[in-house]
């Protein structure tokens, strides 16, 4: 099928006109490709996380090595997708979060993919969920949020 602007259109969920380089706190979800469950499983509401979930974490918090000017609050890896939060700082290096989350996306699937000798298979959807965290206490929202996910898990496969 030829492409057909009025089918294959994708909007854009990023806010539009808003600098992703600007200094500030971000809340992520990355999503597994077609929503499997590759990182582990839920077990009486705690994550178990498998040899390619550790990858992932590990990966995820050498995030700030490739980027000075980020750090990394909460985070929690899921059997079928990820959420993290993300600051990233004043600097004379401008870091785009969506500079970041390819970044973390490509190496990622490189390195899961290498292990598994299954080069150029989709690890991760295309896009990623992205939130301004423009308050304390929504800061303090969202790591509960995180802390919490595991054991508020509903395994969707199953529903």
């Amino acid at each position: 099928m030829s492409y057909n602007p009025e089918i294959h259109h994708r909007r854009s969920i990023r806010l539009q006109g808003y600098d992703y380089t600007n200094a500030g706190i971000y809340f992520v979800t990355i999503c597994c490709y077609q929503r499997q469950h590759l990182f582990g499983e839920i077990d009486n509401g705690e994550m178990k996380i498998n040899a390619i979930g550790q990858i992932v974490s590990n990966l995820w918090q050498k995030i700030p090595q490739h980027f000075p000017n980020v750090e990394l609050d909460g985070f929690i890896l899921m059997p079928d997708h990820l959420h993290g939060i993300i600051i990233i700082s004043e600097s004379k290096e401008k870091s785009s979060l969506a500079n970041i989350i390819q970044n973390f996306k490509s190496i990622s699937s490189r390195k899961i993919n290498r292990i598994n000798k299954s080069y150029g298979i989709s690890i991760w959807q295309r896009n990623y969920y992205e939130r301004i965290v423009r308050t304390e206490q929504e800061l303090k929202n969202l790591r509960e949020y995180i802390e919490n996910n595991p054991a508020n898990w509903t395994d969707r496969d199953t529903e």
